[in-house]
C-alpha cells in the first residue's frame, strides 16, 4: 500500500518523544505534538512546583486529541527531576542494594511511593531503575544510580522496584541496555567503547536486564555505547546485533525499546542526524528521546517520514514499534486527575 505524505508523516512522528525548555508548554512542541509525536519528557528545566508540574502534564496531553506520553527521570538520589513539597527526597539505588534484610521490599516500596507521587500529576512512564551493574570504581556517570557490583542483587532490587512501579499505574524503564556500567566515559560526552564479549555480557550486565524482562517491565532504554565484540561500528543504539539479537530474540522482550538521548554527544558528535535516528529505528528502537533542540526533532521527524516512504525502513517494522507503543499507552497513559 502506498502511503500518503501525511501518513507517513504521522507514523515518523509517533516514533518520537521531544523534550523542551521551561515551565509551559512551548509553541514549538505543541506543534510537535499535533504533528504526531508520541509524548515529551520532562527535566528540571521543567519544573517549578507540584501545581506547575501537574498543569503542564495537562497542557501536554491536551495538545493532541489521542493519548499523549508524559515521562521523566525518577529514580531517587542525584536523578530526581522533582523536588520539593509532594515529591520526597530518596537516597540513591546503592542504599537499596545494601545486603541485609528487607531490601526487596524497601525496592518495592519506593516503586509504589514514586508511582503514588507521578501518577496524579500526569507521569505515565518513570525512565527508572538503572539496571546496569557498578563494575568499574571510575564509571563517571553511573556509580551510586546502581544498586550494587553484584549482578544477582542488581537484578534483584530492580525486579522489584519495576514491580512497586508499574502496580502504581507508572510504566518502568530498565536502563541502559546491555550495560553501561564498566564503562570510564560519559556517553553524554563521548562515545564509550567496551570490548566485551558475549559471554560476558550473559555473565554480567545481562543478568539484570534478563531478570526485568522477566518482571515485565513496560520499557527499556539503549546505551549509547560500542559493544566491539558485537558490532565494530554501531553503538547499541544503532546496532541489529545488540537491539534484535540481545534483547529481542535472546531475551525475549516484546515491550517497547527507548533510545537514550539522541542529542548525546556519544551520537550527535559520532554520527550524521538526522540519519543515526533512522538507523535507530532500523536497529529496533521503538521510541527515540531528541531532548533538546526543536529543528533536529523536525528534520528527524520527515527523515523517518522519508525513510518509511522509500521502504528503506521496513514498514511491518514501523508496524511493529506502533504496536508496542500502544499497548503501553493503552496501559499507563492517562489523564491527569482532576
Amino acid at each position: 500500500m502506498v502511503l500518503t505524505n501525511a501518513e507517513a508523516d504521522r507514523l515518523a512522528a509517533g516514533l518520537i518523544m521531544i523534550g523542551f525548555d521551561g515551565a509551559v508548554l512551548t509553541g514549538d512542541a505543541e506543534e510537535l505534538l499535533r504533528r504526531g509525536a508520541f509524548g515529551a519528557i520532562l527535566f528540571a528545566r521543567n519544573f517549578v512546583d507540584r501545581s506547575q508540574v501537574r498543569a503542564l502534564c495537562g497542557a501536554i496531553k491536551a495538545a493532541a486529541d489521542r493519548p499523549v506520553a508524559v515521562a521523566v527521570d525518577h529514580e531517587g538520589g542525584r536523578v530526581q527531576r522533582f523536588r520539593g513539597p509532594g515529591f520526597t527526597e530518596t537516597p540513591p539505588m546503592r542504599e537499596l542494594g545494601r545486603l541485609n534484610d528487607g531490601a526487596l521490599e524497601r525496592a518495592r516500596a519506593r516503586g509504589r511511593l514514586f508511582a503514588a507521587e507521578l501518577r496524579p500529576i500526569g507521569i505515565d512512564i518513570d525512565f527508572a531503575p538503572v539496571l546496569d551493574v557498578d563494575s568499574n570504581p571510575h564509571n563517571p556517570v553511573i556509580g551510586e544510580r546502581s544498586a550494587s557490583a553484584d549482578p544477582a542483587l542488581v537484578a534483584q532490587i530492580g525486579a522489584a522496584f519495576i514491580n512497586g512501579l508499574q502496580s502504581g499505574g507508572v510504566a518502568a524503564c530498565g536502563k541502559h541496555f546491555p550495560g553501561h556500567g564498566d564503562t570510564d566515559q560519559d556517553s553524554h560526552l563521548d562515545l564509550p567503547r567496551l570490548p566485551h564479549t558475549l559471554e560476558r555480557l550473559r555473565s554480567l550486565e545481562l543478568v539484570p536486564f534478563r531478570a526485568a524482562v522477566g518482571s515485565g517491565v513496560a520499557s527499556i532504554m539503549t546505551s549509547h555505547i560500542l559493544f566491539t565484540a558485537l558490532d565494530a561500528s554501531r553503538p547499541a543504539t544503532m546496532s541489529s546485533a545488540v537491539l534484535q539479537g540481545l534483547l529481542r530474540d535472546e531475551l525475549g522482550f516484546d515491550g517497547v525499546i527507548v533510545s537514550d538521548d539522541l542529542e548525546m554527544k556519544a551520537i550527535a558528535s559520532h554520527f550524521p542526524m538526522p540519519d543515526a535516528a533512522a538507523d535507530a529505528v532500523r536497529a529496533g528502537c521503538d521510541l527515540l528521546l531528541c531532548c533538546h533542540t526543536p529543528s533536529l526533532q523536525r528534520s528527524i521527524i520527515d527523515a523517518l517520514a522519508q525513510a518509511i516512504r522509500d521502504g528503506s525502513i521496513c514498514r511491518t517494522q514501523i508496524d511493529a514499534s506502533h504496536r508496542r507503543l500502544a499497548a503501553l499507552a493503552a496501559r499507563y497513559v492517562q489523564p491527569v486527575v482532576s
